[in-house]
């Protein structure tokens, strides 16, 4: 049986916005498509959401001029189609005490009685325009005085047709108050209790013929319409406001998208706060959504597998959990502890020529030259010394490489080296690293660690390729070790040669392919790897940084004076969980965004995780599809998050946390709760995510978007503190946003796209896997 905890205080799952954002286009949209099956209403009847007017419209005028005056007012498509409604109308009853052109009416009664045309000093205002069959005939009788209390025209009513004024009055024909108001008024049952000067004329009775009246279109005053309503109806129920937009200033789509969630996978350590459930969960054949216990392991329909019908109003499959949900499984737990007590740190250190380039430093009053290797000599020393103190029983291991690797021995174990053809063969490298043992704790091996990098040197050329692969293979005996290759040039061997990219497209491709094989196999192993250039220098760090990429490590240039910080940084890092994937479960009404599985459910392999790790989705209606409606807005959908990860030395484990969410199509109320750190952090990913693909434009295009609905929130929530840290943010984005170019390098013989240069691949991987406190940090930094 599956019991699932609630679990409010769980922060491992935030949106971006607090409700399901479906654009009104889209809404509108598969509204008209869900009507497509439903029985058609005649053409005749009013529309479902028809409110009666006040009044039907005056006649028109007598005057020929006049009349001709009246034609010339332009006619929308919207009249005509409201005429063609009204061709059945026979007779229409109207109270001239309730007519806005009352002045025109006395002035036409006038003309019919006195032979002289009197002059008019003020301009009629303007009328509706009447169907023909319902203007008078040219010989009609003059219009009565109005000072009587009703007024009666008769359109041609038809033969042998009962007189419909005999019909008993209906109380319940109704009118509307003047200006579209759309507020229902009554007249009273007894009318002779009402004083004469407050009652209304009474209405004709409903014709038995038809339901209801035409609908008439009432030219009001320009001041009194927007120019957006000028070509609506009265009974358009787009012009009554909705109580969730009544007030609001922001009513348009929203550019960009709003739908972001935001997985804090360095919070997965909270897991001790909730209850483990042996073994695997109950889910779907289908899609592995983590069902309720209710389904008894009878799973009959699934929530994100059925689909919406397409109805009008859509109706909603029922949600398999309710609320906020949180459920820990544990699914295969170690039955033998673990070799090592501790994971392994690797330092894979270039000894080659290029390392003996020295820079000027000073000491205290003295101006001295120190090489490359040097400072890297210096910024190791320092860290095995403090690793010593604070943590002696880590292991840590040193690689060293240039025309030959080595790998570093121990008081009882001789160092191991490698050269010519033993360089080239990956499977007998993997062979040999699983052969050499393990270091010792670091209290064990200091000082013979600490001599051995003393007495290194600088000469020959650059075996990064097959050091890089040793370390790997070394570290993959332990899970959530870590590995930090520090260089100054480009690994220029016949394994994963980075140097000759411009005379041989085959060895760039084949050393692609070796540094996309050697980062899966690290991430498969659970190895974090690092990679760290000095300033000013060229490796190829968009090519090299893969490893660090897939790994999730690090991509950085050093100036030789802060080696020891950025080793500092590294180390303190640490994995605290392996082989991580992070699956999204959608309904069928929603479709991922940017993700390449296009549909409802979205999978991405994380491999290793940290304490900061913070990855974002993208989400929102399906628009293309069109099978498949969007949600309502006012329904509510559920998402479901499953993290699939491994401990470190332990058990492999599934959260499962599934969260309701309100759907709406106010603009206004979703940038109202808006949070910009978690859109500002899915920009800055997913532009980069792009970018370091080659994909320039559609990165450019990424961040252009959420750059303008975050402006749009600024603008509307008016927060200082907001549009402050957005001005800062900006900054960061500026490579992204305009000078994208110029972090790339010339054209690549492998494609038509641009390859990035080393400061550009730094930049970019790091904001791939930026979080909102390295955001944070790095705008404080540019203030």
């Amino acid at each position: 049986m599956l019991c699932v905890q609630r679990t409010l205080h769980v922060l491992t799952m935030e949106f971006a916005c607090g409700f399901v954002y479906v654009p009104p286009s889209v809404t509108h949209k598969d509204s008209q498509r869900s009507s497509a099956n439903v029985i058609k209403r005649s053409a005749l009847l009013p529309p479902v959401n028809w409110v009666r007017p006040r009044a039907p419209p005056p006649p028109p005028p007598t005057n020929p001029a006049e009349a001709k005056s009246s034609k010339s007012l332009p006619s929308p498509t919207k009249i005509i189609e409201q005429l063609e409604k009204g061709r059945e109308a026979k007779k229409v009853v109207k109270s001239t005490c309730f007519y806005e052109n009352a002045e025109f009416h006395n002035k036409s009664e006038v003309a019919s009685s006195i032979s002289v045309t009197p002059q008019q000093t003020t301009p009629p205002r303007k009328t509706a325009l009447l169907p023909p069959h319902m203007r008078p005939a040219a010989n009609s009788q003059p219009l009565p005085s109005p000072n009587t209390n009703t007024q009666t025209f008769t359109y041609d009513l038809p033969k042998d047709e009962p007189d419909l004024n005999l019909q008993p009055w209906d109380p319940d024909y109704s009118y509307t108050t003047p200006e579209g108001t759309g507020v229902q008024v009554k007249l009273p049952a007894d009318a002779s209790r009402v004083p004469a000067q407050t009652l209304a004329p009474p209405l004709p009775p409903r014709p038995s013929f038809m339901k209801s009246i035409p609908d008439y279109l009432v030219l009001l005053p320009s001041c009194r319409s927007s120019p957006s309503s000028s070509q609506k109806s009265p009974s358009d129920p787009s012009l009554v406001p909705s109580p969730a937009s009544k007030g609001s200033a922001d009513t348009g789509s929203l550019p960009g998208n709003p739908n972001v969630v935001l997985v804090s996978l360095g919070k997965l350590l909270s897991e001790e706060r909730v209850p483990t459930i042996q073994g695997e969960p109950t889910s779907c054949s289908q899609c592995g959504s983590v069902l309720d216990s209710s389904y008894d392991n009878m799973v009959q329909t699934c929530y994100f597998c059925q689909p919406w019908q397409s109805t009008s109003p859509p109706s909603l499959p029922q949600c398999p959990l309710t609320g906020y949900q949180d459920g820990l499984f544990l699914l295969r737990p170690h039955k033998t502890p673990p070799v090592a007590a501790d994971a392994l740190l690797l330092f894979c250190i270039d000894i080659s020529g290029s390392m003996s380039i020295t820079s000027q430093v000073s000491e205290g009053e003295h101006v001295v030259h120190r090489s490359r290797l040097q400072f890297v000599q210096e910024a190791v020393l320092q860290c095995v010394q403090r690793l010593s103190e604070q943590q002696p029983d880590l292991r840590v291991g040193l690689i060293t490489f240039n025309y030959e690797v080595t790998m570093h021995g121990y008081d009882n174990f001789a160092s191991r080296f490698l050269t010519g053809a033993e360089l080239t063969d990956s499977d007998y490298l993997k062979e040999v690293a699983a052969a050499f043992p393990s270091p010792p704790p670091l209290s064990q091996t200091k000082d013979y660690l600490q001599r051995q990098l003393l007495g290194l040197s600088e000469s020959g050329t650059t075996a990064l390729g097959p050091a890089a692969l040793l370390a790997i293979a070394m570290a993959s005996r332990q899970p959530g070790s870590k590995v930090i290759i520090c260089t100054d040039g480009k690994a220029n061997t016949e394994l994963g040669n980075l140097e000759e990219e411009d005379n041989s497209a085959r060895t760039l491709l084949s050393s692609t392919i070796f540094y996309q094989e050697l980062g899966e196999y690290a991430a498969s192993q659970g190895v974090t790897v690092s990679v760290l250039s000095i300033e000013g220098t060229d490796c190829r760090l968009d090519e090299l940084g893969r490893l660090a990429d897939r790994t999730r490590g690090k991509v950085v240039i050093a100036s030789p004076k802060r080696l020891h910080q950025e080793f500092e940084q590294i180390i303190e890092n640490r994995t605290i969980a392996t082989h991580c994937t992070v699956t999204l479960l959608l309904p069928q009404s929603l479709r991922m965004k940017g993700e390449r599985q296009a549909g409802h459910k979205g999978t991405r392999e994380v491999g290793n995780v940290d304490r900061d790790t913070e990855i974002t989705f993208q989400f929102g209606a399906g628009e293309q599809d069109a099978e498949v409606s969007a949600p309502a807005s006012g329904s509510r959908v559920s998402i479901q998050l499953q993290i699939r990860y491994k401990k470190r030395n332990g058990p492999t484990v599934l959260r499962v946390i599934t969260s309701e969410r309100d759907v709406t199509d106010d603009s206004s109320a979703a940038l109202s709760s808006l949070s910009l750190a978690i859109i500002q952090l899915n920009s800055s990913q997913a532009s980069a995510a792009l970018a370091v693909r080659g994909r320039f434009l559609d990165a450019s295009r990424e961040g252009e978007l959420q750059r303008k609905l975050i402006e749009r929130a600024i603008e509307h929530n008016r927060s200082v503190e907001d549009k402050k840290t957005y001005e800062k943010w900006v900054k960061t984005m500026e490579p992204i946003y305009n000078n994208i170019h110029n972090f790339t390098r010339r054209m690549s013989v492998v494609s038509d796209s641009q390859s990035l240069t080393d400061a550009g691949a730094a930049l970019l991987y790091t904001m791939k896997h930026s979080n909102r406190k390295s955001i944070s940090l790095k705008n404080k930094h540019k203030v």
